[in-house]
């Protein structure tokens, strides 16, 4: 299916690798121009050679956290009318709420609340005055289904989503979409973390922690990037105008609820 979206242009936040990565590669594939983004200046660089050389798309860099000001104000000077935008950034780590101070709940907030809204406030206005926009938020099946270890993640995740359903309604009709992606055991590096300090904690080889990972999930496997890129380039799509305010969960079809 050509998406038509071959020429447009697109910000993917946190994107030198992991989720990020796999939704740039996915969107370049389709003929999108993007700016990639991450703090790894190497890793950056190395990221957008490869996708330039797979893809023939122009890659633009900014390196940098998307949490501060002038990180996100050098992406909108190198990417000044996108078409599209990534919100991505790394969560934080789990732990329990009593040792959560309020640094700690800040810090959460800024990282995946604050930084996506205020990108989204950035480049929203020109995609309603230009009549077209997509707009994609990487978030967390524990928006859906929250477990207390991941209470950082949930609350300022939950926060975004809310947003972002919000404005949903509100430009709908100048054909631009804000949807959320809601991942659940994506077989990238911070599943690895996890599965590492699983291992740690619970006194089992990185081996068992995968497959403790596996048998969690209905499909019997993590999910791969690359699906997950794929999601993410159809909901940025021409064909994906009139699906908008959405949580799509990425979950090997685990989750029991029914909405």
């Amino acid at each position: 299916m050509d998406l038509g979206i071959a020429g447009r242009t697109a910000i993917v936040c946190a994107s030198s690798r992991g989720l990020g990565r796999a939704c740039a590669e996915a969107l370049a594939r389709e003929g999108v121009h993007v700016t990639l983004n991450g703090r790894d200046a190497e890793a950056l660089a190395a990221a957008a050679d490869a996708i330039r050389a797979a893809h023939g798309v122009t890659v633009d860099t900014v390196a940098g956290d998307i949490e501060s000001e002038a990180t996100r104000e050098t992406l909108m000077v190198t990417c000044p009318e996108p078409d599209i935008l990534v919100n991505n950034n790394g969560g934080p780590p789990p732990g329990r709420f009593q040792d959560w101070d309020r640094a700690a709940w800040i810090e959460a907030l800024d990282a995946n609340m604050l930084a996506p809204v205020l990108m989204i406030r950035s480049v929203l206005d020109g995609m309603v005055e230009r009549g077209f926009g997509r707009i994609v938020n990487i978030t967390s099946a524990m928006v859906k289904t929250p477990l207390a270890p991941m209470g950082l993640s949930t609350g300022a995740r939950s926060g975004l989503t809310s947003v972002s359903k919000a404005l949903s309604r509100q430009v709908a009709s100048a054909n631009v979409t804000l949807n959320n992606l809601l991942p659940e055991r994506i077989d990238t590096d911070r599943q690895r973390g996890m599965a590492e300090l699983r291992a740690k904690l619970g006194g089992v080889s990185i081996e068992q922690a995968y497959d403790e990972m596996k048998a969690s999930i209905a499909a019997g496997r993590l999910g791969t990037a690359e699906e997950f890129g794929d999601a993410c380039a159809f909901l940025c799509s021409a064909q994906a105008g009139y699906i908008s305010g959405q949580n799509l969960q990425l979950d090997g079809g685990s989750y029991a609820g029914l909405v």
